[in-house]
């Protein structure tokens, strides 16, 4: 397995390996391929994928509101046998400085509360958790809304 990733929008040709990264990583509330469909189709959404020759490694969406200084990281998933080799970093850094360039103040996101792993990993990335959220996803569990922000709030 190669080692050299590119970080790339993702295409309509992505479909059929984003909908199967989805489904192998997460086991809730997966995202459809019409669904995919639509974020790579829309302006007010992001979707970017890392590559490693021909093999998908992971993807991020993240999205905005219209005239909206908070963005919003939906999902982002990295493929098992690429996992620790810094492809999720990839993909944040690309997120985050593609809101930051678009005017973005903050990006949100929400994670299960019983997911450590990725908890640390959003911390370790400089997002903190400002809120809990109760019975939050479909199989009743909690989640928390964590926040990165770009800059002081302060005026």
């Amino acid at each position: 397995m190669s080692t050299d990733f590119r970080v790339e929008r993702a295409q309509l040709a992505d479909l059929d390996q984003l909908v199967a990264l989805e489904r192998a990583t997460f086991n809730y509330s997966c995202i459809s391929r019409r669904s995919f469909k639509q974020v790579i189709d829309s302006s007010h959404n992001d979707c970017w994928v890392v590559r490693s020759a021909n093999e998908l490694a992971g993807y991020a969406i993240a999205f905005t509101r219209r005239n909206s200084k908070v963005w919003r990281l939906y999902s982002i998933a990295v493929a098992q046998g690429f996992r620790g080799l810094g492809v999720g970093n990839l993909l944040m850094k690309q997120v985050l400085n593609t809101a930051k360039s678009k005017g973005a103040t903050a990006m949100s996101l929400e994670v299960k509360s019983d997911n450590k792993a990725a908890i640390h990993w959003y911390q370790s990335c400089g997002f903190e958790t400002i809120d809990i959220l109760p019975e939050y996803y479909d199989d009743g569990s909690d989640g928390f809304k964590m926040r990165f922000t770009f800059y002081p709030e302060s005026l």
